[in-house]
């Protein structure tokens, strides 16, 4: 990179390194990370592929906060889901939230498909969702205060609930991983709607 585009970054309370992963991200969210490659990443940020390595310790930690900006960039696009309404709505509104979230990250997590060491420097960062909490978190939160408005049964577990709500989607999407992950995420007819129904009134008879 120029040493006056270099300034401009500073001047711009942009760093080097955030310019960095905010163009990787940007690649990401264009392409996805399949065949993403260093040379790629510093063509897009008009640098060097020398300078990428004076920021990073790698690649894969390149990667890493490239996708971890990415999720978090689709998650502040699609904004929080609903609330307000009556419990099956806000369930329901949340279940459809997930269902996109998941849906449009995808891509950028099939191209990674093969590389743990990506994973696991993801996984080491704080998650990039609903403000640092995640889904799983944000759903129990939610349930937690249902819960002591009254809305919720009183002994309800609320994390095992946000597992059951959060793994519905991942079983409806992530094995799209190893299959066509280009191919648009198609949910059931009912899918939603079953799922909400399900939580709230269980399977033991009455």
């Amino acid at each position: 990179m120029a040493p006056r585009r270099a300034a401009a970054l500073r001047d711009g309370g942009v760093s080097l390194r955030d310019h960095l992963i905010t163009s990787a991200a940007a690649l990401i969210a264009e392409r996805g990370t399949a065949g993403l490659t260093v040379r790629d990443i510093a063509r897009a940020a008009s640098v060097a592929v020398g300078v990428l390595y004076n920021h990073f310790a790698d690649k894969e930690e390149l990667l890493a906060l490239a996708l971890h900006e990415h999720v978090r960039s689709v998650g502040e696009r699609l904004g929080p889901p609903a609330a307000g309404g009556t419990l099956a709505e806000d369930l329901r509104a949340f279940v459809v939230h997930a269902l996109d979230v998941h849906a449009a990250i995808l891509p950028a997590f099939a191209g990674l498909v093969g590389q743990p060491e990506v994973f696991a420097r993801f996984d080491a960062l704080p998650d990039p969702l609903a403000g640092g909490r995640g889904l799983h978190d944000e759903l129990a939160a939610r349930l937690r205060v249902e819960r002591d408005r009254g809305r919720v049964a009183a002994g309800t577990d609320v994390d095992a609930v946000a597992t059951l709500v959060v793994g519905a989607c991942h079983e409806l999407v992530l094995p799209r991983l190893y299959r066509s992950p280009a191919t648009p995420v198609e949910v059931p007819p009912g899918y939603v709607d079953a799922l909400v129904e399900t939580v709230l009134n269980g399977i033991a008879p009455r």
